[in-house]
């Protein structure tokens, strides 16, 4: 067999890596496994690594490469004259007729399998030592679109050999220790997809950013698929919770960003370029690429590919636009989260603030302080100063030598599978990709901070801002009979922390959410008539732009929000506690001022759930309702409990239940569960008649407090006196734990206090609560403390 110049993908597979190169053995291994379970994979055919040997002998290259390659080791020749030559070395040799016979004949047959004369083509390059474990050679050799006709067909595939020795793949074998000579080129030659007029993209079934194992990834982009890895677009992105996908009736999309994509690649006509790009159209932009139903099925086959390697992968797909078919077209290994332990993770966080210039697209979870080194023209790459901030419209291939020597980068364009982005995370540097305007908003030489600390929207922060480094054991965390969770109010940061061993979420606010993604009041939204600013109404459109009803803009959104910070702790319990928003903080959403009356004293006045049967408010708590019914029933995330806040009466805890039944939320139907904040001294003392309505209570220390001392917890004259510990909140919160048993029903904490005081843990837990809820970032130190306190 290893005689043979070209193989079929359907004869061979991943133990064929020395024959054919990573990326052909996979492809390969797809068709021959994978298609009877419904993955769709273009046919076609691979050159061998002997027909790269029979090319190299026959011409008479290797003697001469060494002596090249020795001059370069030698110093006595750059990489830029090294790389040029050995290419030349190929590109003026000629095909061995019997090789050169074995593809034409190749190329024949596909013709007549897919009854196209002269059908278009995908040339790429699959290295022997590329797609290994621990090496992913992204884009290092070159690949050829929309190749037609036998000569072309040749000329394309000595170019591929040409670009074994391209600068950025000489420069990667050397950092990887690979030596040049010893590694083979095969080329494999698959029909295209018409995905010129439909889209393509590239999807991880592995968060990349946090390791998160159970998501799918999807990059998606009109056009052939070289503009997400290349990173010239800002692509859509697509999260998929891959657990529920199974699931009858479930629809497990935790995410859906819009993404710019600005332009797209085309088949050119005419000339002797295959490819061009162009302008994408208005309607382009502002639509997503796939459907739900598409989503979900690349999403299946993830798993199903996943499942079938035994590991974390990276894979590319196309959409034909013609006929509306989705295919795989790569799949090779993920090489940076599967290399890292599930037990150990470092954290970083800023200490200091500083104003906020970008944001884009977080690349790692690291923070990188320097000067930026500004580079628009690849001419210019030799101009980069070792240790600066790369900052670049976009990075290729090419640009690997100097990636390597930043401390951090950000680009104008791409997304989290661009290039920039997997190079990045391969050379453990952070980097913030797709920002939009950064070669034009920062300055050569300018000191500034790149956070990727803070979720997966990363930051540029001007100056220099000072920041802290923890290294976390998971393997030293004792274990404790009191349920420890979380608090979590950011979805771009809840996969940050999926490795903690929580028993779940606490308090997941909603406000989060709405204040940040969403940005318009609720109200606004059912009764845009009633906004009288024109600059809100601008604001309001642009937002919902894409919806025919712009409250199904506010029902998605904080239904993905929700789903994503549920998605780590699933199937453990995530409460998530409805919005507690004051009238000075719904005054300030967008739209806010038209519904917002101003009140002396926000803090006791109407919030909470006297809004939410109120007809103030009441047909903007539906849209809370729906989007939690769709959460729960449609996304598939039946372990979300919901908590009712500040509620004052057991009269209230009725209405509130019943708008919540009106609107398809009943307690204790499909499993619904529903909490109350016990944060009002009435809570406390009337804990026997509000247990008969709900399931459970979360303490909230910071009303509380509040409300038994008489201290508005905002003010700054009165902060000395402001404290959890006091013995009259304390026998507050014991009463209401004792209540709580009695009634037989469960009592938690959500507050602050246990975070910031591991004596108040350890009443707690003196106390019997039966869960303490957590800031993360404060999570190891205070399991300590409880099970401290616990033995």
């Amino acid at each position: 067999m290893d005689q043979r110049h070209v193989v079929w993908f359907e004869d061979i597979g991943m133990g064929d890596v020395p024959l054919v190169g990573g990326k052909n053995a996979s492809l390969g291994e797809m068709v021959c496994a994978l298609e009877s379970k419904g993955v769709q994979v273009p046919p076609g055919f691979a050159t061998t690594s002997a027909a790269y040997r029979s090319f190299v002998d026959a011409n008479g290259i290797a003697p001469t490469a060494r002596t090249l390659l020795e001059r370069f080791h030698a110093g006595q020749a750059s990489l830029r004259e090294t790389g040029e030559a050995l290419r030349e070395l190929f590109l003026v040799s000629e095909f061995p007729e019997d090789i050169a016979e074995s593809i034409r004949a190749s190329y024949r047959t596909l013709a007549e399998r897919s009854g196209e004369k002269n059908p278009a083509v995908a040339v790429r390059s699959s290295a022997t030592a590329e797609d290994l474990p621990d090496a992913s050679f992204a884009g290092q050799q070159e690949t050829f679109l929309n190749v037609r006709g036998e000569r072309d067909l040749l000329d394309a595939c000595r170019r591929c050999y040409a670009s074994l020795f391209t600068d950025r793949a000489i420069s990667y074998r050397e950092v990887k220790g690979f030596d040049h000579l010893d590694a083979a080129l095969s080329i494999g030659i698959q029909r295209m997809v018409r995905s010129d007029v439909g889209g393509s993209g590239v999807m991880f079934s592995i968060d990349t950013e946090s390791g998160f194992p159970r998501v799918a990834v999807i990059s998606a982009a009109w056009g052939l698929g070289e503009t997400v890895v290349q990173g010239t677009v800002n692509p859509d992105k697509y999260l998929v919770f891959k657990p529920l996908l199974e699931t009858p009736g479930c629809s497990p999309i935790i995410e859906k960003t819009l993404g710019a994509k600005s332009r797209k690649m085309i088949y050119s006509k005419g000339g002797s370029a295959r490819t061009r790009m162009m302008d994408t159209s208005q309607r382009e932009q502002q639509s997503f690429v796939l459907a739900d139903s598409e989503i979900l099925q690349l999403a299946r086959w993830a798993v199903v590919v996943e499942a079938h390697y035994g590991r974390p992968m990276d894979m590319e797909w196309a959409k034909d636009g013609q006929t509306g078919e989705l295919f795989m077209v790569q799949a090779r290994p993920e090489t940076v989260q599967a290399r890292k332990t599930g037990t150990r993770f470092t954290t970083h966080h800023l200490t200091q603030e500083g104003p906020l210039l970008l944001s884009g697209a977080a690349i790692g979870d690291a923070i990188a302080t320097g000067s930026a080194c500004v580079i628009r023209d690849p001419a210019d790459i030799e101009n980069f100063r070792d240790g600066a901030i790369l900052v670049t419209e976009m990075t290729d291939p090419d640009w690997v030598p100097i990636m390597t020597r930043a401390s951090g980068i950000v680009t104008d364009h791409g997304g989290p599978t661009s290039h920039a982005a997997i190079v990045s995370r391969e050379l453990g540097i952070p980097a913030v990709v797709g920002t939009g305007t950064a070669t034009e908003v920062l300055k050569e030489g300018q000191d500034i901070t790149l956070s990727c600390a803070e979720g997966d929207q990363g930051h540029i922060y001007e100056g220099t801002l000072t920041f802290e480094t923890d290294e976390i054991d998971l393997g030293t965390l004792p274990e404790t009979r009191t349920a420890v969770m979380v608090n979590i109010a950011s979805p771009a940061a809840a996969f940050q922390w999926w490795r903690l061993p929580a028993a779940g979420v606490g308090l997941a606010r909603m406000e989060f959410i709405i204040n940040n993604l969403i940005k318009v009041h609720p109200m606004a939204l059912v009764h845009p008539e009633k906004v009288t600013s024109a600059k809100d109404r601008r604001k309001i459109r642009d937002l919902t732009r894409g919806y025919d009803d712009p409250q199904e803009f506010f029902v998605e959104a904080l239904a993905l929000g929700i789903a994503k910070l549920a998605a780590p702790y699933h199937p453990l319990p995530v409460i998530v506690r409805l919005s507690d928003f004051k009238t000075n903080e719904y005054a300030h959403l967008i739209g806010g001022s038209a519904f917002e009356h101003s009140e002396e004293n926000p803090m006791l006045g109407f919030r909470g759930a006297s809004r939410y049967y109120s007809p103030q408010y009441r047909e903007g708590f539906e849209l809370e309702c729906r989007a939690l019914k769709r959460v729960r029933e449609q996304i598939g995330f039946a372990n979300i409990i919901i908590m009712v806040p500040f509620c004052r009466t057991p009269a209230e805890a009725d209405r509130v239940l019943a708008v919540m039944a009106e609107n398809g939320l009943v307690r204790g139907e499909n499993g619904l569960q529903v909490y109350m904040m016990c944060e009002i001294p009435s809570n406390v003392i009337l804990a026997e008649k509000f247990a008969t309505r709900f399931d459970g209570f979360s303490i909230g220390s910071n009303d509380l407090t509040q409300l038994v001392l008489g201290i508005d917890r905002d003010s700054e004259e009165l902060a000395s006196l402001f404290d959890e510990r006091d013995d009259a909140v304390k026998s507050m919160i014991s009463e209401a734990i004792q209540k709580a048993h009695a009634a037989n029903i469960k009592i938690g904490i959500c507050g602050q206090a246990p975070s910031n005081h591991p004596e108040f843990a350890a009443f707690l837990v003196g106390e019997g609560i039966d869960s303490i809820s957590l800031n993360p970032d404060s999570f190891m130190k205070t399991v300590h403390h409880i099970a401290a306190a616990e033995s």
